[in-house]
């Protein structure tokens, strides 16, 4: 799997609202190269920043067909008239893992299911200023507004139903996005005698045609998504299928004039797959386009064969929209911690038994609660490395910082670092199913490759990672398990911040966990047992 395969790896179940008829879950997901053995391929304007493939799962995730960026998650909606909210995992700017699903049905004005494939076969969707959601279907080519996509629906929009008059049942509006002020529809067709987009703003609807550019317009490239920025300039998908060849893509940058520029065309050998969605993401570091496929319901995991489909995403900077290279040293450094980072982690069963254990640090003292009731085979072992002095000139050498907030956020991990002479042998597992103990601010948890491998390096959660927490319903065995918790820090965690938010060395670390590496690693002085709390 993608972060998942690292032995210390994190990844985070964020907290979806609660919506009705909904379920949430884990997704399985393995990482995606759009060009091996080349991490930052740049294809035309595009720089490739990561991506997924995204197993079917238990809840038959696919039929992908529209994607829309709102407030740190992506919202879609798929062929069978079902709406997802998928939670993505940055980690260092590259896309790692989808760490959440939420999906349900789409519903009709009545509240009801839409039904058959005929009602329910959604192709696009978009946000527009008023916070509401405009779903637009084909085959009953039509386009409704949800006041809340888990609703039903609040009725027709009917500025852009004079765009598919007469189109065919599975040739109609593909591509909806609103922007202040104004929406882009586009269908899926490019006759260049029949106005293929739309714009619809204050002074009305503008009709227009956008052809499909060079490299994509001979294999029958057609408009499939669009994203737009606020001041009305919008990316518009195209994607075509051609036997033999398979699947191409190319985005193409639509001023508001509607002045057309190619950013790049995506063809084989390339990894692609049939992308019927776009999303734009704004960021200081960037602004970024993703991109998912729909994989038709034939997706090669549980029909393998001619012919299947995968569900992708897949993230890419606009390159030009970065930040300009800084003269200074080539170290990174963590925005400061706030006073809320330093509040102290929370025992789940405060009147269990626990021991104490202080951590002197270069920086300061971290005192922690070892859990010796609830995970008595892990804080036990915690207490051997402590009593045997194991831990003495170690150091916490790792910070993961993840993009999400709040800021900072992720872990911090130290310890024996397989030292021969340091490391004890390593220990049977205890889930978190088991001990009642969970990944919350503050939590201590042993990092391990697989369940029994933990020895003596520990990480210590900053901000909630309840992801790593076990998953009774994965079926990967890590994932199943989950990891290891067993103590609390109880005073010392803006100790544990200020060392999270010290110089990084871009060039440290190997695989995923470069670019996490410490440029100056923190010595742990000593760990001593403390009086109990």
């Amino acid at each position: 799997m993608t972060l998942r395969a690292l032995f210390s790896a994190v990844v985070l179940a964020l907290a979806a609202p609660a919506l009705a008829q909904s379920e949430t879950f884990l997704p399985l997901t393995s990482p995606v190269e759009l060009a091996p053995g080349e991490p930052d391929k740049q294809v035309g304007e595009l720089i490739y920043r990561g991506g997924v493939e995204i197993a079917p799962d238990k809840a038959g995730i696919g039929g992908i067909s529209g994607l829309e960026w709102h407030d740190g998650q992506f919202y879609a909606v798929t062929d069978d008239g079902r709406w997802l909210v998928l939670t993505p995992e940055d980690v260092q700017g590259r896309l790692v893992d989808v760490s959440e699903v939420t999906l349900g049905p789409l519903l009709d004005e009545k509240g009801r299911k839409l039904g058959s494939k005929e009602r329910g076969d959604a192709e696009a969707v978009t946000r527009t200023a008023d916070g509401a959601w405009l779903v637009a279907f084909e085959q009953e080519h039509r386009i409704w507004r949800y006041p809340a996509l888990d609703g039903a629906a609040g009725g027709s929009e009917s500025g852009a139903a004079a765009l598919v008059a007469g189109a065919e049942a599975n040739g109609g509006l593909e591509t909806l996005a609103a922007y202040a002020g104004g929406l882009l529809a586009c269908g899926e067709w490019t006759d260049p005698a029949r106005p293929n987009c739309l714009r619809i703003g204050a002074s009305g609807a503008a009709p227009f045609h956008l052809a499909a550019p060079e490299g994509i317009a001979a294999a029958g490239g057609v408009p499939t998504d669009a994203a737009c920025a606020s001041d009305g300039t919008c990316y518009v998908l195209f994607r075509s299928y051609k036997p033999g060849e398979g699947n191409r893509a190319a985005i193409v940058k639509l001023a508001p004039d509607n002045a057309a520029t190619t950013l790049a065309v995506l063809a084989p050998p390339l990894t692609l797959d049939n992308f019927e969605g776009l999303a734009l993401r704004e960021e200081a570091s960037g602004s970024f386009l993703y991109l998912v496929s729909d994989d038709n319901f034939r997706n090669c995991e549980d029909k393998p064969g001619s012919g299947c489909q995968r569900s992708l995403l897949m993230k890419f900077l606009i390159d030009g929209t970065q930040p300009a290279p800084s003269a200074a040293p080539q170290v990174i450094a963590a925005a400061p911690p706030t006073p809320e980072t330093g509040r102290p982690g929370k025992r789940p069963f405060p009147e269990a038994t626990s021991v104490s254990v202080v951590l002197t640090t270069e920086l300061g003292a971290i005192t922690i609660a070892l859990e010796t009731e609830r995970a008595p085979v892990t804080a036990r072992n915690f207490l051997r490395y402590v009593d045997e002095k194991r831990f003495d000139g170690t150091v916490f050498y790792r910070a993961m910082r993840l993009d999400r907030e709040p800021r900072p956020n992720g872990l911090l991990q130290g310890g024996t670092q397989f030292d021969p002479k340091r490391i004890l042998p390593p220990i049977a597992h205890e889930p978190t199913t088991q001990t009642g103990l969970t990944h919350t601010h503050g939590a201590l948890s042993m990092a391990m490759g697989a369940p029994g491998s933990a020895n003596g390096d520990f990480s210590i959660m900053i901000e909630d990672q309840t992801g790593l927490n076990a998953d009774p319903a994965a079926s990967d065995p890590v994932w199943k398990n989950g990891y290891a918790v067993f103590g609390y820090v109880v005073e010392g965690m803006d100790v544990v911040a200020a060392i999270h938010g010290t110089a990084i060395d871009p060039d440290k670390g190997e695989g995923w966990m470069k670019g996490e590496m410490l440029a100056k690693p923190v010595k742990i002085i000593s760990a001593r047992r403390a009086s109990a709390p």
